[in-house]
């Protein structure tokens, strides 16, 4: 028996098509343009086609699965914000001209994937943009944001997952399971991730957690997130073990360092891509048997800030899904045991930055965690002069 297909758009280094494959689909085209991230695909998905430039491409070819995680840099916090026409997230346009120009030959499901930003982001208007979209070209969507954290891996990543379909109803794979978010654990009991690209307007704090891996910073350059250890140390995790909080195997972007040499690239490819066991899950839903529960549903008001969870249909108009960002509760692994590489210190570059803008920020933060920074800074200047 044939398993079912994936053509992959704004591929990335394959999060999708990785869980999609996990699940028991097969990945047939994919498209990427950029050349380190080619080179991932190219080494982990041998023998799969790769377009260069979703602008290029005339014909989706027939599939079960497209998947389109468009890029996310005009809707992010740490990008432009220029807003789902920005030049980059724009690109999921050409993607609705193709399903516009060949209707018959469309996929079974279309799965998008972005950032939750896009749903504050001018009113929400980039949501607007993507259900009129969907809904004028025949499709039933529904999305939900999801938290890496369900799946068990210890990286606060929240992510909007869209379903689509003009056969299906997209809401019993996607919406369907849901359980309760644990309670958050107590500080100072565990490791906590922070952001120390941040500290004027905020910090990104996470417990037992990595705050969101990012493509980019407000410093302008990808890099890893700090750590607060339980023993006072403040450090950051290696590239290998970021690759691993986001479900991929360690060295998975090691394929891209032979294509380019630009500074924070593997960083960069960790922080744009989606989670491995976030698209396993969705891969098993839609393969398998689903009921979904009505009575969670709510008519949404008109101009309504975008929830957790919503659907639609051509005519209809939305509804609001009561769900939580939490699908199950997967075996969690604490940072601390989760980690498996060094992890260095913060260097006394990033430490001094980052302790002059929060000695100046009025944010408050976690008791003790100003005084940790300020020692840490007192230590990697006395040893850089030893």
């Amino acid at each position: 028996m044939s398993r079912p297909t994936v053509v992959g758009l704004f591929a990335g280094i394959g999060g999708i098509e990785l869980g999609l494959h996990e699940a028991g689909f097969e990945t047939t085209r994919m498209c990427e343009i950029d050349s380190g991230a080619a080179a991932v695909l190219e080494t982990h998905f041998r023998g799969v086609p790769i377009d260069p430039d979703v602008r290029r491409i005339k014909r989706i070819p027939r599939t079960d699965v497209l998947t389109a995680g468009f890029p996310c840099q005009d809707l992010s916090q740490a990008g432009r914000t220029a807003g789902i026409r920005g030049k980059n997230s724009g690109l999921i346009g050409y993607v609705f001209d193709l399903l516009e120009a060949h209707p018959r030959s469309g996929p079974r499901w279309l799965l998008i994937e972005n950032v939750p930003f896009m749903l504050q982001l001018n009113g929400g208007r980039a949501m607007h943009y993507l259900t009129r979209r969907l809904e004028e070209l025949g499709f039933r969507w529904a999305y939900r944001i999801v938290d890496a954290r369900s799946f068990g891996l210890p990286q606060r990543r929240q992510r909007v997952i869209l379903l689509a379909s003009r056969k299906e109803d997209p809401r019993g794979p996607l919406l369907s399971q849901d359980v309760r978010p644990p309670e958050a654990p107590p500080l100072g009991r565990y490791w906590s991730g922070f952001y120390w690209t941040e500290g004027t307007r905020g910090l990104g704090w996470a417990i037992d957690a990595v705050p969101t891996l990012k493509g980019g910073s407000s410093v302008g350059i990808p890099s890893p997130p700090g750590i607060w250890t339980v023993d006072g140390s403040i450090v950051v995790p290696e590239i290998r073990d970021a690759e691993r909080l986001q479900g991929f195997r360690a060295n998975w972007t090691l394929p891209a360092v032979e294509h380019s040499v630009r500074k924070g690239l593997r960083w960069k490819l960790v922080g744009n891509a989606v989670s491995v066991p976030v698209a396993k899950w969705i891969g098993r839903r839609l393969l398998g048997a689903s009921e979904y529960d009505p009575s969670r549903e709510s008519p949404m008001m008109e101009n309504a800030r975008w929830p957790v969870a919503a659907w639609g249909e051509p005519k209809a108009g939305a509804r609001s899904v009561s769900v939580s960002m939490w699908p199950m509760h997967e075996p969690y692994r604490h940072l601390d045991e989760f980690l498996e590489y060094p992890t260095p210190p913060l260097s006394e570059r990033a430490t001094a930055g980052f302790y002059s803008r929060i000695t100046q920020s009025s944010l408050r933060f976690p008791p003790g965690f100003v005084d940790a920074i300020a020692e840490h800074l007192r230590r990697v200047r006395e040893k850089s002069v030893a």
